[in-house]
């Protein structure tokens, strides 16, 4: 085998240009899968991040069929006081968790007493709002962030702070019917305003949950969802597991399920978006494999083509056609391998300079958030693997063809 490897290292560097020319192809390749998989990743990874430490949570519980008719914010499918120590209790045995919150959702009609329009409210406990998703005080864009919101106050959304002209300070006033049918109003003062986000959540306001139960004339302490932060988001999939286990066993009287567990992948529709990026990370990977596949093929193929005399004269003094095969599959290995070593260090390199010299962007309205490109072990070693292993595969064809070339005919070649 050691023979077989010096002939090997041999050949390619009789033909330097051609080997430097396949391994810088390879190169190329390795370096464009492993700067996309970080960079693409890393963007991933902070809007996950925006979204669920701004608005979501990584799961939220609901009562059962609740998710189905969310449109309407129905109050007759919250949760019952019974049900929310069920789901506290679960919560906190699982040391994953590292704080939740309880939301109340409502619709009302907003008034600044010469126009009405609908809104959409968030009655929050703001300790556990806070803590729950942290990064909510930074979508305030006007007024007091500290504390988020007391009683009596409400954060506006900037799409309705707009169309009805109302500013911090001003005051407003929330009209909402309980399930019973009652109507109920009540004056609130404008504490800040919300940045504007797609979707329904850009009518989303925000008031306390006892000034919530207050308008909505609520006894009981009921709430429409619990949204979890977790203290890893690496663990979502185990608590996700776990809490549909435990709960998703509790039924009710008629022997149906009472709560929904759902992760922020089903709630946001930016999961598809995530999803299309790891997409195009597979096609990247797809690209560099034919790369590899159609350079490594293409070099053995003319190499077998320019030493047929060789190989005639290899087979004729006794070599046996498997040290044939061998050493030709061998230097694919080798192209591969000093390709996809350089690759990986130059890939290394760049994601190393970027972090050191913090590449930032804006998203919205947030300035300056910094890009930190990482890289897994595994990732780099799983990309390490394929190309080398594509090498060997795309050896495999023109070695064959060697080693069954018949020494007379070889000889004969011109």
């Amino acid at each position: 085998m050691f023979n077989v490897l010096k002939l090997a290292l041999r050949n390619l560097r009789r033909y330097m240009r051609r080997t430097m020319l396949t391994s810088t192809l390879i190169t190329l390749g390795v370096v464009a899968v492993l700067l996309f998989v970080a960079i693409s990743g890393s963007f991933k990874s902070m809007m996950i991040g925006q979204i669920t430490d701004s608005m979501l949570g990584h799961l939220q519980v609901h009562r059962k069929g609740y998710m189905a008719s969310i449109d309407s914010l129905p109050l007759d499918k919250n949760l019952s006081g019974k049900q929310i120590n069920k789901v506290k209790e679960n919560l906190d045995q699982n040391s994953n968790v590292e704080a939740y919150s309880m939301r109340l959702k409502l619709g009302a009609m907003f008034s600044n007493y010469t126009e009405t329009t609908n809104i959409r409210l968030n009655a929050v406990n703001p300790k556990q709002e806070l803590k729950t998703v942290p990064m909510l005080e930074k979508r305030i864009i006007e007024g007091k962030k500290d504390g988020l919101i007391e009683r009596g106050e409400i954060l506006v959304p900037e799409l309705i702070a707009k169309g009805m002209k109302v500013q911090v300070g001003d005051s407003i006033v929330l009209v909402a019917t309980n399930k019973e049918g009652s109507v109920n109003g009540q004056p609130f003062v404008v504490r800040g305003i919300l940045e504007g986000i797609s979707g329904p959540g850009g009518r989303d306001g925000v008031i306390h949950i006892e000034d919530a139960r207050s308008l909505l004339r609520m006894e009981d302490k009921e709430v429409s969802e619990i949204a979890i932060r977790l203290r890893t988001i690496q663990s979502l999939e185990a608590v996700f597991a776990s809490l549909n286990d435990t709960l998703g066993s509790i039924k009710n009287k008629m022997d149906q399920p009472v709560f929904d567990v759902h992760t922020w992948e089903k709630l946001s529709p930016f999961f598809n978006i995530a999803r299309m990026i790891d997409l195009m990370t597979l096609f990247i990977k797809i690209m560099l494999v034919a790369i590899v596949l159609v350079s490594i093929m293409n070099v053995m193929i003319m190499a077998v083509y320019e030493r047929i005399n060789e190989i005639g004269t290899i087979a004729a003094i006794g070599t046996a056609p498997n040290k044939i095969l061998s050493l030709f599959i061998m230097e694919g290995f080798l192209l591969g391998l000093l390709g996809t070593l350089v690759g990986v260090v130059i890939s290394l390199g760049s994601i190393y300079a970027m972090n050191i010299f913090q590449i930032s962007f804006d998203f919205g309205r947030q300035k300056g958030l910094l890009l930190s490109p990482t890289i897994g072990t595994s990732e780099v070693i799983t990309v390490s693997v394929i190309v080398v292993a594509i090498s060997v595969l795309a050896s495999l064809q023109p070695a064959w063809k060697a080693a069954k070339m018949d020494p007379i005919t070889a000889l004969r070649h011109v």
